[in-house]
């Protein structure tokens, strides 16, 4: 941040950036907000002013500002790293047709992969309010999901593809999904480890009903009806 805000007077960057970190230490959306816009004010001209403006109204639930300001951002640093949140916007505007046209652009292949997955994790978020849920699983059934390799954006993937596996009706695969999210998840970004429980809850309760071959045990058991077990068959 203070390399590009390098451009500006001393005094003028030292305003700027004390506005930039107020905004990023806002718990509240709508003050951080404001302080972006503090910071826009004086100076609307620097890249990274106007993508914290970006991401703070995307916080803030204000797409069409976010939209606009993303736009800006990237066409003042040409990043691409503002893709998914454009996209999202579009989505939330109620526009997935532009949406999706951000998503498959051709230059997206040229971005880290960060960008792409997080492209990816918007698409699966379309296709379920299209009514399209085993098509929001597939979107999301990406190499990385398997390989065995921890990234610092795989928890964000692994909660995406449960949270998809859950709404297509998949509750033991979404569950396991769940818990590897919780895993992979060192800072508490998600409520994964919350929803793993919910959902280890309730299929403990499904088989402790009546009538499912016996009462469960404190060792995790179903009496007289064998182990309980984890059967869930990964990607599918």
């Amino acid at each position: 941040m203070r390399a590009e805000l390098r451009t500006l007077p001393g005094d003028l960057a030292d305003a700027v950036a004390r506005r930039l970190v107020a905004a990023g230490l806002a718990e509240d959306p709508e003050q951080a907000y404001e302080f972006a816009l503090d910071a826009r004010r004086l100076a609307s001209r620097v890249g990274v002013v106007r993508e914290a403006c970006g991401i703070a109204a995307y916080r803030a639930g204000r797409w069409a500002d976010a939209l606009t300001e993303l736009r800006t951002a990237r066409r003042l640093t040409g990043r691409g790293g503002y893709l998914p949140l454009m996209a999202d916007c579009e989505r939330a505007l109620g526009r997935p047709d532009r949406a999706l046209a951000i998503i498959h652009d051709s230059g997206v292949r040229d971005l880290d992969r960060e960008v792409q997955i997080e492209l990816r994790i918007v698409e699966s978020g379309i296709r379920r309010d299209e009514g399209r849920s085993a098509a929001a699983v597939v979107a999301l059934q990406v190499p990385e999901l398997t390989d065995g390799r921890l990234r610092p954006w795989s928890a964000r993937l692994f909660y995406a593809y449960a949270d998809a596996l859950f709404e297509a009706g998949r509750v033991e695969e979404a569950r396991d999904w769940f818990g590897r999210a919780a895993a992979a998840d060192t800072g508490e970004e998600t409520d994964a480890a919350e929803r793993y429980e919910d959902l280890d809850t309730a299929v403990f309760e499904d088989l402790a009903a009546p009538g499912d071959g016996g009462e469960a045990t404190d060792d995790g058991r179903v009496a007289d009806g064998g182990e309980a077990t984890d059967d869930s068959e990964g990607v599918h």
